[in-house]
């Protein structure tokens, strides 16, 4: 089973830089869309073999989810369990028989921490969520993390010491999240691996590959048997992110 997640920073916008040739080339049973950034009936494009959920945010050209999937799921979820963190269009749940896919776009901290505060209560309330659906089956979850992990995981750590998304406190519920039950399959597999999924528009950052790694896929333990790779595409170009790509064998 192939699994793709891409913060695609505006879903029209990527359409217009090869986005259906990428689909078509990799053909993924499941596609998890971040920030895509417009309303159902903005679309006037269509993406045949799949079904497609939307998760848009209230306000327009704002944040917002997308996930195609080529077999149709048991459930859709959205926000948490249908009731918190709906507004923002940042989490799409679907069920399936064997696994939840969870897709997810987490809050900026922003500029000077701002909102610092409130993206500590998301984590605390999405990994108290993410451990009850792994009571009932295993998990997968992608998307924007917005956070770099280790400092493996970005070119600078020293500077951005205290910028958003290398926070400690940021750090410390991925931390958390991943010793509540989950893998992170990118650095299980290749521990010492440098390669990053986000480079800044400014500076000619992604020319000199001075990114960081905020974009993820997660997995419960309990799959661990049936990771396969976890990999970062980063020659494919049309947003400030790049795709990444689980692999799973007998799901």
């Amino acid at each position: 089973m192939k699994l793709i997640s891409w913060n695609v920073n505006g879903l029209r916008a990527v359409m217009k830089k090869g986005f259906l040739d990428f689909l078509t080339r990799e053909n993924p049973d499941i596609l998890a869309l971040q920030e895509i950034k417009m309303k159902p009936e903005q679309a006037d494009f269509t993406f045949a073999d799949y079904h497609v959920i939307w998760n848009s945010a209230e306000k327009p050209g704002y944040s917002g989810t997308m996930v195609l999937t080529k077999t149709p799921p048991l459930t859709i979820s959205y926000g948490l369990n249908n009731t918190l963190y709906t507004d923002e269009g940042r989490i799409i749940t679907l069920e399936y028989e064997t696994f939840y896919f969870v897709n997810v776009y987490v809050p900026n901290a922003q500029t000077e921490l701002a909102r610092l505060d409130y993206r500590m209560a998301f984590d605390d309330a999405f990994r108290v969520y993410l451990t009850d659906l792994a009571t009932k089956k295993p998990v997968v979850l992608c998307g924007d993390l917005n956070v770099a992990h280790q400092e493996i995981d970005l070119k600078n750590p020293q500077s951005n010491r205290r910028n958003a998304g290398f926070t400690d406190e940021e750090r410390g519920k991925l931390s958390q999240l991943l010793e509540s039950g989950f893998i992170d399959t990118f650095r299980d597999l290749y521990p010492e691996k440098i390669k990053y999924s986000w480079w800044s528009y400014r500076f000619n950052a992604r020319k000199n590959n001075a990114g960081w790694r905020i974009d993820y896929f997660l997995i419960s333990e309990k799959l661990r048997p049936h990771l396969v790779d976890s990999e970062l595409l980063n020659d494919v170009i049309g947003s400030d992110h790049c795709p990444v790509r689980l692999t799973l064998k007998n799901v």
